[in-house]
């Protein structure tokens, strides 16, 4: 569901460090456009105020007290699939940029970037945009080709054409229950395909089947699979 552009931006902050987060409250709380509704520090916290306060977006850190930010993404993405999430962090690590990515994420940005730069990217993700800073994507694409002929060729003609749709939608960062309603499956049927798939492309992650689909499906072979991307997120 796209935003009017005119709405202030709902922006919860979740970050273990209290002086980043009197940071960006400073900086955000400064803009018109932006409302800042709550801030959080641990994953427990991020996840409960995400539900109870609904922002249009969560700005979060990979890092927290209490687990991983990706699992706190997950956790958001099942539970609100109308906020969106956008990482700010100083982590730079491809494992950690695709599992962002594929558990839900909108965006992943470097710390080093300025306040123009952030404020532009907030209110992009709002908009149902994604943003993946230029500092990650050559590394990213880097090590996928040097990945590329990891999975053996059989396996990749082996997957069916139900099995494909699904695995674009993963690799479109698509939840359990956003591909479920895409495709008119339960949940546990959906659950059943990703167990295939994961078991025919011999991966373990969904950062690995996705990083599998994005690099070995052609364009036009993704064309075939586009009716079904094209379907409405559910909010």
């Amino acid at each position: 569901m796209i935003r009017p552009s005119t709405e202030a931006v709902r922006v919860l902050i979740v970050d273990d460090h209290e002086v980043v987060r009197v940071g960006l409250q400073t900086l955000l709380s400064r803009q018109a456009s932006i409302n800042v509704v709550g801030e959080a520090a641990t994953v427990e916290d991020a996840v409960r105020d995400a539900c109870y306060l609904k922002p249009d977006v969560v700005l979060m850190d990979v890092r927290l007290s209490g687990g991983s930010g990706v699992d706190a993404c997950r956790a958001i993405r099942d539970s609100c699939p109308a906020t969106r999430v956008l990482f700010l962090t100083s982590y730079q690590d491809d494992e950690a940029v695709l599992a962002a990515v594929i558990g839900g994420a909108s965006g992943y940005l470097l710390k080093h970037v300025n306040a123009e730069v952030l404020l532009r990217a907030i209110h992009s993700v709002a908009q149902g945009q994604s943003i993946l800073d230029p500092a990650i994507t050559q590394p990213l694409l880097t090590r996928m080709r040097l990945q590329k002929n990891e999975i053996s060729e059989p396996d990749r003609t082996t997957l069916s054409t139900q099995q494909q749709r699904v695995l674009a939608l993963v690799a479109e960062g698509k939840t359990n229950k956003e591909i479920g309603v895409s495709l008119e499956l339960s949940d546990k049927t959906v659950k059943n395909y990703i167990r295939f798939i994961f078991q025919k492309l011999k991966v373990t992650r969904r950062a690995q089947a996705a990083a599998f689909f994005i690099r070995d499906f052609p364009k036009e072979k993704r064309s075939d699979l586009q009716p079904t991307l094209k379907k409405e997120r559910v909010c």
